[in-house]
């Protein structure tokens, strides 16, 4: 899998361009309507979307931990007598600026990193103090280190995080932090704090973080330092103490998870290490995470309160660092070269740097030496999921794809369920001509996964192979209604409607999903 542009990325609130080409090589889906480019229109669209996206500035890297409001005497949040927004609320804010998120920023399509970081991430969510569970990820494939949350339980990460973590624990001392500024509920306590705030600084710190999403954090500081001097210096000095209090939770968590607490100051140094390699200029977390004396000071202090031991070192970190390397890489080459010097001098893993290099020589198209490199690998470790579904990659790129379903197959036993290997699956299947059997899959995935855009995309694809056209036009409108395109997925229901005639049953399926739609417009232009 590689790294899929759900939205424009480009000029803002313009164009999202949806092909929905069939396969490369096979031309346009069957029953294509012709919608190619899709312009928001909407004024009230246009404002809610500024709106939603400024809320990542709010928050960013944050962790849960077993601390209580009263322990930082704050007020209990949501109820009538806080005056702030209540946790549904923050959850419909949450998705609604999520769909307009997607439809503008690049988002990485990798189901391996995507099932490695949901799982670390609801694994430290289950040893935080993290009142609402229901958490979705968003992985950004961007070169810089950064990370987000946003009320409602959506956090973000940067694939340039990686390039940075050391470690497992490393990592997730970057996303406990970031679930430590959703359990303290930091955007609501802010909005109370800043109500006199008017729509223009809303908007304005929206303004940065998009740029900092799409070109750069030097931009998008030009575009919030530009507009909103005053109001940015009061935000920092209101942020820096949410800072704070997010780095002592998410610390806590870390530690109740089973991870070393010390992986937050490890982090800490990474990121002044980055600071000092590029000049003046700090890493983007860090532009809307200040990572001042104090903070350090704190969390270090804290963190020598923990009792000292050994704790184990995660080998799959090592292998899901290799492949957002390579996502990041600029060629194959580049990552060819990267791979064959850590095997020629230190690198965190040899076995992933073997991997990586395997999967960069695939990517080259030179699968017989990816091979060579590849098997000794699986020897070592035939049970390893990560390796073995590089050897469906291998076997696909190769044109083996009765091998690769047949390994496949052999898996299945043992990960029913994961999104990877039936990813993997439905790919083989397309690829050998076998679209049924590829719908049958994605179909079943988008039932599991029925927030995921990926899987609305493809399964709109393989459905117009396999010919059957309102099943092409209901999953193109999922995959718009998940990218917050609602009168795109309004078109869409309505070209399934003509096309099921007098059939009742869909008909009042697709009536249900109509109005859905509205509900789901109406309370975005609400919020």
């Amino acid at each position: 899998m590689c790294a899929k542009r759900h939205g424009t990325g480009s000029q803002p609130w313009v164009n999202i361009i949806s092909s929905f080409s069939a396969y490369p090589s096979q031309g346009n889906l069957p029953g294509n309507t012709g919608v190619q480019a899709i312009t928001i229109t909407s004024s009230a669209s246009r404002g809610i979307a500024l709106i939603l996206l400024s809320l990542a500035l709010v928050t960013g890297f944050s962790t849960a931990a077993k601390v209580t409001a009263n322990e930082f005497n704050l007020p209990v949040l949501g109820d009538a007598s806080s005056g702030v927004i209540s946790l549904q609320q923050e959850y419909e804010l949450g998705r609604a600026w999520l769909k307009a998120f997607r439809s503008r920023v690049e988002t990485l399509d990798d189901p391996e990193i995507q099932v490695y970081l949901e799982q670390l991430l609801y694994d430290l969510a289950e040893h935080s103090s993290l009142e609402n569970p229901r958490l979705e990820l968003v992985v950004i494939n961007n070169p810089t280190m950064n990370a987000f949350a946003v009320p409602g339980g959506v956090v973000g990460t940067h694939t340039g995080l990686f390039r940075y973590a050391e470690s497992e624990d490393q990592l997730a001392s970057v996303l406990a932090h970031e679930l430590g500024h959703l359990s303290q509920r930091h955007f609501s306590r802010r909005v109370s704090n800043q109500r006199a705030s008017s729509i223009g600084t809303m908007a304005g710190l929206l303004a940065g973080i998009i740029l900092a999403a799409t070109v750069g954090g030097d931009a998008g500081m030009a575009a919030i330092t530009t507009t909103q001097a005053m109001a940015m210096d009061s935000a920092l000095r209101y942020s820096r103490q949410n800072e704070q209090e997010a780095d002592r939770v998410g610390i806590e968590t870390l530690y109740q998870s089973g991870r070393d607490p010390k992986a937050v100051s490890e982090m800490f140094e990474q990121m002044l290490a980055t600071t000092r390699f590029t000049g003046q200029r700090p890493p983007e977390f860090l532009l809307t995470h200040p990572l001042t004396e104090n903070r350090v000071s704190d969390a270090r202090n804290r963190i020598n309160n923990y009792p000292a031991k050994n704790y184990q070192q995660s080998p799959q970190y090592a292998l899901m660092r290799a492949r957002a390397l390579i996502h990041l890489d600029r060629t194959p080459q580049h990552s060819i070269n990267r791979f064959s010097n850590e095997l020629n001098g230190e690198s965190l893993s040899r076995t992933a740097a073997s991997y990586g290099l395997a999967l960069a020589l695939s990517r080259a198209g030179k699968h017989a030496r990816a091979w060579q490199t590849l098997q000794p690998l699986l020897q070592e470790e035939p049970t390893n999921l990560t390796l073995q579904l590089a050897a469906v990659q291998l076997e696909m790129a190769s044109e083996k794809y009765e091998q690769a379903l047949a390994r496949i197959i052999g898996l299945q036993p043992l990960h029913k369920k994961n999104y990877a290997l039936q990813r993997a699956k439905a790919e083989v299947l397309l690829k050998s001509r076998d679209y049924n059997g590829s719908q049958q899959v994605l179909d079943a995935l988008s039932r599991q996964r029925s927030e995921d855009p990926a899987v609305w995309y493809q399964l709109a694809e393989v459905s117009g192979l396999a010919g059957d056209i309102v099943s092409v036009h209901q999953a193109r409108a999922e995959y718009f209604i998940h990218i917050g395109v609602f009168d795109q997925a309004r078109k869409q229901l309505t070209y399934a409607k003509k096309l099921v005639g007098n059939n009742y049953q869909q008909n009042a399926i697709l009536d249900q999903r109509l109005r859905d739609v509205a509900v789901m417009e109406e309370k975005t232009k609400n919020l």
